[in-house]
């Protein structure tokens, strides 16, 4: 059984990434209980799942199929060994940075009951951006980071409710088609032969299924 080390939100900051000019990859974890629901479509809902969180670039970050962004703490201990510099909670743009959850190795699909309400599933892997890259001052760090394949799981709200650092993460309920969010990410970033067993995989999101058959098709 895993845990919420920290619940992080938005500290915009410029971004000279993108055209937006903001940016909220910048979280820092926050004290006591925030309110999680769905928020809605791509472009046109709240953005982020979390309320009080921000998300600037609305074409490319949130909505339901986004709606919380989770990174293990065993991965940040693993990228501060292969960077040599400490890497705090919410530096990868997370809302939830979990201890003792196998993250990237959740199948997509999979169900968290967090604290007492909250159900949270998993969706995909983060796909990584120039702001990422920009805000980590690393000229090859996309590529460094796809190699890697430790994306972190976006996952939308199927049950609303309150999330606080000390709850507890239960895995409710495991798909059986097995296509865990490291192998998604890799498929889909590295490694082509994967994608039709993404097909399979209903509880993916229909946009990037729908990008999944195009790219078949060739």
């Amino acid at each position: 059984m895993g845990k919420i080390l920290s619940v992080n939100l938005a500290v915009p900051e410029p971004n000279s990434a993108k055209a937006v000019g903001t940016t909220g990859i910048n979280k820092r974890p926050v004290d006591g209980a925030v309110q999680v629901r769905a928020p809605g479509p791509k472009t046109v809902g709240l953005g982020s799942g979390l309320v009080g969180d921000q998300i600037f670039d609305v074409a490319h970050h949130g909505g339901d199929d986004q709606a919380v962004y989770a990174y293990a703490r065993e991965d940040y201990d693993w990228w501060e060994a292969e960077l040599g510099r400490t890497l705090p909670g919410g530096l990868f743009g997370e809302n939830l940075t979990t201890v003792g959850l196998d993250v990237n190795g959740a199948v997509l699909g999979e169900q968290w009951r967090v604290g007492a309400e909250l159900v949270l599933q998993t969706t995909f892997g983060r796909i990584p951006c120039a702001t990422f890259q920009v805000k980590m001052g690393l000229p090859q760090w996309l590529k460094t980071f796809t190699r890697a394949a430790r994306p972190g799981a976006y996952l939308r709200v199927v049950r609303p409710g309150e999330v606080r650092a000390g709850d507890e993460v239960t895995v409710l309920h495991r798909p059986e088609h097995g296509v865990t969010v490291a192998e998604g990410f890799r498929a889909w970033m590295s490694e082509p032969e994967l994608l039709p067993r993404l097909l399979a995989v209903e509880e993916a999101p229909e946009e990037l299924r729908a990008q999944v058959r195009r790219r078949l098709a060739g």
